[in-house]
């Protein structure tokens, strides 16, 4: 992935270029391998370059072949292969970047390409072609990316974008959060919808009702993986050791077995022909410099000394044979980061700060070592509902109603984290959960095959594994040869921010309530009377927000996620909060 930010509709773009390179350096964290800027007869588009596919050639912006057409992108196009077949033999490529097949896929399909595209991204499409210029700009369907618009009350034909807010704070005095899954045409000024998949309106309607195929789930999920293995550089897995992550690395070690095979068969037969060539004497041949070992897959975890998810991770990374990177944090350490946390995440919300502290402290180490690109475990929790809280739902449609808005909303949290938590560092995260195939298997599943209990109403299947949280995707990858220890495939749900270790959110309360004094949280309303925090360490964090981005634009774009108190959970959104956490540990 990479930083983009653009401004259309200017009367002078030539001297704008140095203020909108200003603003586009303050994207450079996502994008540290290149810088690129495209100055137009309306707009500038600027790029920083973030290099996974196409690491020699795909420079940005991409400019089309008749020079008309400029595509300023960040994220992953994974059938950008089956694309460019699609287009036919007559239409040239310049690169070999995965997203340069937007720029035909536009002049033959208009805005409708998004709809075409199988990956995660963000982009701005400057059209001068005609007159005035057009620009269209799209988000990725769930919003794995980030992509902020904004505008500036006195320059109001004025359109910003970019993919962080600090880009825009300073300019804008009304921004918003791009919406996922949505086009915006300069031409029309309308913003619509262009992902609708079968399931997106089951929140307000009809329910699924097909029963939960295994074999489909199952094989969905490995598909999802094997297409976001798409790199010409390092990558890696994160391994909490829970459910999702552990799930995702089996899969990726599997296939980059696969892949290493192939790779050493290819080289096994080189060398036998070499050998054989009269060209090449035997003697001449180089055995240890031509048969490569094997890539393994590396994985990553971070904790306390002893926490939950490292002993989990570890064991994971030994049945899985990773390469495993281990990293333990103090809670003062995650305590100075929080800061830097805050500015990188643009959000105040609690929940997402928390989770996201261990994971920025994690990808700074793991660019350190050389890798660019790791996949995510984020998405399975809104789409097999397991969260502990969905225990409390009153019915199968409540249930999969709450999985459908959660879905919707992962872009204001997990999405969110996952993307600028590793992209402060120049990481990039892939999250195969959400790939779009995926979710239309899992979230076509009848939602009372995902329902579940705990503790001592726990129920059991024929084979003796209890019905517990994300049961299906666990059922799914228990076989004769499982994919993972059983121990991990039926682990109980911690929240990321509790498996770190629970002295973590401990140290966070505690600082919270050392800094922040009882007359000033009494006063909380008085200073923000709008989404008004509700205890010390919401206040700490949103104070720290309100320093770093201190407008009213800025605290617009951020969402802070609420449990459903109409299911009886506490505002707490730790894992610990729920009653039934302790019981199931209990009964376990």
């Amino acid at each position: 992935m990479c930083g983009i930010c653009a401004v259309f509709a200017l009367d002078n773009p030539v001297a704008s270029r140095t203020k909108v390179l200003a603003l586009s350096r303050k994207l450079r964290h996502r994008g540290p391998d290149w810088s690129g800027c495209y100055v137009g007869k309306e707009a500038i588009l600027a790029h920083e370059r973030l290099a996974i596919v196409g690491v020699d050639t795909g420079a940005q912006p991409l400019v089309s072949e008749d020079g008309k057409q400029i595509l300023a992108i960040n994220g992953e196009i994974y059938n950008h292969i089956a694309l460019r077949k699609s287009l036919g033999p007559d239409v040239k490529f310049k690169t070999h970047s995965d997203c340069e097949p937007i720029l035909s896929l536009y002049k033959k399909h208009d805005k409708s390409l998004c709809d075409m595209l199988d990956g995660m991204f963000s982009f701005v499409l400057l059209d001068e072609s005609t007159t005035p210029s057009r620009i269209i700009a799209a988000r990725d369907p769930i919003g794995v990316t980030t992509l902020y618009q904004g505008w500036n009350s006195n320059k109001p034909s004025v359109t910003y974008f970019a993919s962080e807010l600090k880009a825009l704070v300073d300019d804008c005095d009304d921004i918003i959060s791009f919406p996922p899954g949505h086009v915006f045409d300069s031409k029309t000024g309308t913003t619509e919808r262009y992902y609708n998949p079968s399931w997106w309106s089951s929140d307000v309607g009809p329910i699924p009702s097909s029963p939960p195929d295994l074999t489909v789930l199952r094989e969905a999920l490995e598909a999802a993986v094997r297409k976001r293995l798409m790199s010409e550089v390092p990558y890696g897995v994160l391994l909490s050791g829970g459910l999702d992550s552990s799930l995702i690395a089996s899969i990726a070690a599997r296939e980059t077995e696969k892949v290493a095979q192939a790779q050493y068969n290819v080289r096994k037969r080189r060398l036998a022909e070499a050998q054989s060539g009269p060209s090449t004497p035997k003697d001449e041949i180089d055995e240890e410099s031509t048969l490569v070992a094997w890539p393994q897959l590396h994985s990553f975890s971070i904790g306390l000394e002893n926490s939950p998810d490292l002993l989990a991770a570890r064991k994971t990374a030994h049945y899985l044979g990773t390469v495993h990177h281990e990293y333990v944090f103090t809670v003062q350490e995650g305590l100075d980061a929080i800061p830097d946390v805050i500015y990188h995440l643009e959000t105040y919300d609690v929940t997402t700060v928390r989770a996201s502290t261990p994971m920025y402290l994690l990808s700074r180490k793991i660019k350190a070592i050389g890798v660019k690109m790791v996949l995510s475990g984020e998405g399975s929790d809104e789409v097999f509902g397991g969260y502990l809280y969905f225990h409390a739902a009153p019915d199968k449609e409540a249930f999969h109603q709450e999985c459908v808005k959660r879905v919707k909303n992962l872009h204001t949290s997990d999405c969110l984290r996952a993307n600028k938590s590793t992209m402060a560092w120049g990481l990039e995260a892939r999250v195969p959960f959400l790939d779009k195939a995926f979710l239309e298997v899992a979230m076509n599943i009848d939602p009372q095959a995902k329902m579940f209990s705990k503790g001592n109403s726990q129920q059991f299947d024929e084979d003796g594994q209890p019905k517990m949280e994300k049961y299906i995707i666990r059922k799914a990858f228990d076989l004769l040869q499982p994919y993972l220890p059983r121990s991990i495939l039926w682990r109980q749900k911690e929240q990321f921010s509790d498996g770190v270790g629970y002295s973590w959110i401990d140290g966070m309360k505690a600082h919270a309530e050392s800094v922040v004094s009882d007359t000033d949280f009494a006063k909380r309303a008085e200073r923000w009377p709008t989404d008004t925090p509700d205890t010390k360490e919401a206040y700490y964090i949103r104070d720290i927000f309100n320093g770093l981005f201190p407008t009213e634009a800025a605290a617009k774009t951020a969402v802070r996620w609420v449990p459903r108190g109409d299911w009886g959970c506490a505002s707490d959104p730790s894992g610990r909060s729920v009653s039934i956490h302790n019981a199931a540990y209990e009964a376990a």
